[in-house]
């Protein structure tokens, strides 16, 4: 009996030993074939991305070395934004109060932020991102591993924030490259034949347009609110009244989540302004002009000090220039 007993622990210290060694193959095995895929994907992703732009040079966007590399080749870089707007306020006619970047030496999925704290007499916002209109912006595994329709966009939006396309005040350029970005995505895959990709950038294009729309309804009633309440009471009520504008308001939960709502409100919806205020303007002058090329062409005549005046009286006399044309 105790013979056997040796016998059948030996057999268990073999087996286990045995074990122990076909899990750490499979380990191995495992972290290999991830490291592959990872490989594979940013190759993917960087063919993508000279695809992109070199598409983007047909319609008279010039290529930056933003996202011409991957984290393979050069370290990542991530940035931190952060925008601050006065209590009781939205900028509907100037820049947003105080606009900054942080830039880190690692990418965004490594730095969770806890928490912004209230900073007395402003509303504050921020937002992090591996993607942007600079050199030093790599493309990711994260970049890499997303939809195709974002990726193309990001790519053509980074480059038409380079200089040699524009060279405007903050709040102005993203109001142009922003609806230029998407409506840009969707020519790329009408110019591939990729009738699946189309329809989903002709579905993000016309919700951002519905966005843009529910946005600068929403800041009307904001601003009204701001000069007939107190400014507590007046906050309280238009975030009642977010739930009201529900594409506007499924993006405001989303990129505000884990943010303090009464301290983001302003500032965020002045963020907002400067990227969204006219998408649905800008999409529509497509509309009429029927060639995104001539369109970006034009937008690209602004004057470089270019403030939001200008830019709304610069609209109209596009529209109706393309008015004309048509008739």
């Amino acid at each position: 009996m105790v013979q056997r007993g040796r016998r059948l622990e030996r057999h268990r210290r073999q087996f286990g030993k045995a074990a122990a060694f076909f899990i750490l193959i499979l380990s191995i095995s495992s972290c290999t074939f991830a490291r592959i895929d990872m490989a594979e994907r940013l190759e993917e992703n960087a063919r993508l991305i000279e695809e992109v732009k070199a598409f983007g040079k047909t319609l008279g966007v010039e290529p930056t070395e933003a996202l011409s590399r991957t984290t393979e080749e050069r370290p990542a870089l991530s940035m931190l934004w952060i925008w601050m707007q006065r209590v009781g306020t939205l900028a509907l006619h100037a820049s947003i109060d105080i606009r900054m970047a942080i830039g880190f030496a690692a990418v965004k999925e490594e730095l969770k932020l806890e928490q912004v704290y209230r900073v007395d007499g402003y509303s504050v916002y921020y937002r992090q991102g591996n993607e942007f209109a600079d050199s030093r912006s790599v493309a990711t595994v994260a970049f890499a591993g997303e939809g195709i329709v974002r990726r193309v966009k990001v790519i053509l939006h980074e480059d038409l924030h380079g200089d040699k396309n524009f060279d405007l005040p903050w709040e102005i350029e993203e109001s142009i490259v922003t609806p230029l970005g998407s409506l840009a995505a969707v020519e790329f895959f009408k110019q591939k034949g990729d009738r699946e990709m189309l329809q989903r950038a002709l579905a993000s294009v016309q919700e951002e347009r519905q966005y843009s729309r529910e946005l600068n309804a929403l800041v009307v009633e904001a601003e009204k609110l701001f000069k007939t309440k107190p400014i507590e009471e007046a906050k309280e009520q238009i975030l009642e009244l977010i739930p009201s504008y529900p594409v506007y308001d499924r993006q405001f939960q989303r990129q505000t989540a884990g943010q303090h709502p009464p301290t983001v409100l302003e500032a965020k919806l002045s963020h907002d302004l400067a990227y969204y205020r006219y998408f649905d303007q800008i999409a529509a002058l497509l509309e009429k002009v029927g060639d995104l090329q001539t369109l970006i062409a034009d937008l690209k005549k602004l004057p470089h000090d270019a403030h939001q005046d200008e830019l709304q009286v610069y609209l109209q006399q596009l529209q109706a220039r393309y008015s004309m044309s048509i008739n």
